[in-house]
């Protein structure tokens, strides 16, 4: 799962943001990143900031991604991760603008989440990818404005 966090007002880059609105980022990426890792049972978290188009940004956007960690993910090369992100990052601005397209679902390794409907990797899933298959990029697609909202509500309850 990556979680982003979005400012309110729209900046490009991080030195755009008045001091009040930094510290207003960093306490959300904080408090979200608590509840993240106790929803899906994190050892750890990455946090990624990338600053500029230089630096990878696809999207004009100040935004952080929270990532839950284990050890075991990308089978323990933790470095991985950054290519992963990269790749991610890649594809936010086409995710953004292919949200609301007819037909987007969430992948079939997802399953509902008792009467919520609520599609969330299973338990063995949310525990480090351990035992996750991956699908390919093709079988991925953006998810909708609704399953987004779903479990935005299954995830306050860890606040």
């Amino acid at each position: 799962s990556d979680i982003l966090i979005i400012p309110r007002r729209v900046v490009p880059r991080l030195s755009d943001l008045k001091a009040e609105e930094v510290s207003d980022l960093f306490l959300s990426v904080q408090k979200v990143g608590q509840a993240i890792e106790r929803a899906y049972n994190a050892e750890a978290l990455t946090i990624s900031l990338q600053d500029g188009t230089v630096a990878g940004q696809s999207v004009p956007h100040v935004h952080v991604h929270i990532m839950p960690r284990h050890r075991t993910d990308f089978g323990g090369d933790n470095d991985k991760i950054y290519p992963a992100i990269e790749s991610a990052e890649g594809h936010l601005n086409d995710d953004f603008n292919a949200r609301e397209s007819p037909g987007l679902r969430i992948p079939s390794s997802e399953k509902p989440n008792g009467n919520s409907g609520l599609k969330i990797p299973s338990g063995e899933e949310r525990n480090g990818n351990r035992g996750l298959k991956i699908p390919l990029d093709e079988e991925r697609f953006p998810r909708t404005t609704e399953e987004m909202e779903r479990e935005a509500s299954w995830l306050a309850g860890f606040f």
